[in-house]
């Protein structure tokens, strides 16, 4: 293994839980080396409704997190998410200044893409280039360097509204922690969940979370539609708590444990303790009865999920079919149900391209925060190697400068 260079904190946080990811990054690869996780209490669909429990819970997992890693955490990749997220395409052009693509040129036309109309409570938090086009060749990804005198830039946007992401920043403030920055959570998920053949052929990746449910559609290598329903694992359970006459605690203890969201591929004789309200003497009760709550439900969402995929005009490009993941994806029966709903080839998403504690957060609940983790790797690595240009274009500066002085006085 390489020598430490960098910690590197995701902070997923959640309806349901709050989870803090620690992993060392190194010169060859990004090995988890902590996890801690706390039930959330301070968050609604996605959004922080009380600012002192959700406080206490950041505080509860990112302490259990930092004893597992044996470090202190001072600074974290946060995720977003809710009804608040908005998500459009857009196109900037400008005229390349020395017929050769700069990086000054790429500033520019990014800036002219995001030049769009924006209420004063909305806050841009990311800005994903799609492709460029230089004079009449399209498709190009990387653009410096190139010839030309027209630059174009197509690109995805991603607003949320200030509030939210302000709240979200105070929460973390709040416990000694400094956001170093908030990522969209579906765009983090993609980051341990996809394949790039997948995003080049057309996927996708939904994160089917407690409160929410996010989507994000990638096609030739990126990202080309968000969205995000606010409809989640909690109405399951609240269903099931409803329809068992449990306390609702318990029946997320039996959704995790029983939940099947297809009642075709579970047995006639099977059984479930189901704890009652009141104090009463818990039931016992047919598993199917349990699957027969669940499984409207998830016809719902997933018909729900497919309405937004095609209202997107995507539904046609999506070679690698639906990517599922998210606490809520890991029940019985989700893939299948998906494939019947929607028409199109589910497979369920698992947190991959990491080491360390791989096996301990190879589950679709984690694969935010897992996200967020390799999100932060990959932009620290982008920053340094910037830094570095920088300081060697600052160096070469100073030696033209002083070999011009030399001439000077020669001559």
């Amino acid at each position: 293994m390489g020598r430490r260079e960098e910690i590197v904190v995701g902070l997923d946080i959640g309806t349901t839980k709050i989870c803090a990811i620690v992993a060392e990054v190194t010169e060859t690869s990004v090995d988890i080396i902590g996890i801690g996780t706390c039930e959330s209490k301070g968050l609604r669909k996605g959004v922080v409704v009380n600012i002192d429990a959700t406080v206490d819970s950041i505080r509860k997992a990112v302490a259990e997190a930092e004893l597992m890693a044996g470090c202190e955490i001072s600074s974290v990749y946060t995720g977003i998410a809710g009804p608040h997220i908005k998500g459009f395409n857009s196109r900037g052009i400008v005229a390349v200044k020395e017929m050769e693509v700069t990086d000054s040129d790429i500033e520019r036309v990014i800036d002219a893409a995001k030049a769009v109309p924006m209420p004063l409570d909305r806050e841009v938090i990311h800005i994903l280039p799609q492709e460029y086009v230089i004079d009449e060749c399209d498709g190009v990804r990387e653009p410096v360097g190139m010839s030309g005198v027209r630059l174009e830039a197509k690109v995805h946007i991603v607003t949320a509204a200030k509030a939210s992401v302000e709240n979200i920043v105070r929460c973390a403030n709040r416990t000694g922690l400094h956001v170093a920055d908030i990522v969209l959570e579906q765009l983090a998920s993609s980051e341990a969940t996809l394949y790039e053949d997948e995003k080049e052929l057309g996927v996708a990746m939904v994160d089917i979370g407690g409160g929410t449910t996010d989507i994000a559609i990638f096609y030739n290598g990126s990202i080309v539609h968000t969205s995000v329903i606010p409809v989640g694992g909690n109405h399951v359970t609240n269903d099931i708590a409803v329809g068992l006459r449990t306390p609702r605690g318990e029946a997320e203890k039996i959704k995790q444990r029983y939940g099947c969201a297809l009642t075709a591929i579970v047995g006639e004789d099977e059984t479930i303790e189901v704890p009652c309200v009141g104090g009463r003497d818990p039931q016992s009760r047919s598993r199917q009865l349990l699957c027969e709550i669940i499984e409207p439900r998830a016809e719902e969402m997933f018909g729900l999920i497919h309405a937004e995929i095609q209202k997107s005009g995507f539904e046609d490009l999506l070679a690698s079919g639906v990517v599922i993941t998210g606490g809520a994806a890991v029940m019985e029966g989700m893939v299948e149900i998906g494939e019947e709903v929607m028409g199109l080839p589910v497979r369920l998403g698992l947190p991959g391209r990491v080491g360390g504690l791989a096996d301990v957060v190879r589950s679709p609940k984690y694969s935010t925060g897992v996200g967020l983790v390799l999100y932060g790797a990959r932009h620290g690595a982008m920053r340094t190697s910037q830094r570095r240009a920088q300081v060697t274009s600052t160096r070469m500066g100073r030696v033209g400068s002083r070999l011009r002085n030399w001439l000077s006085e020669i001559f």
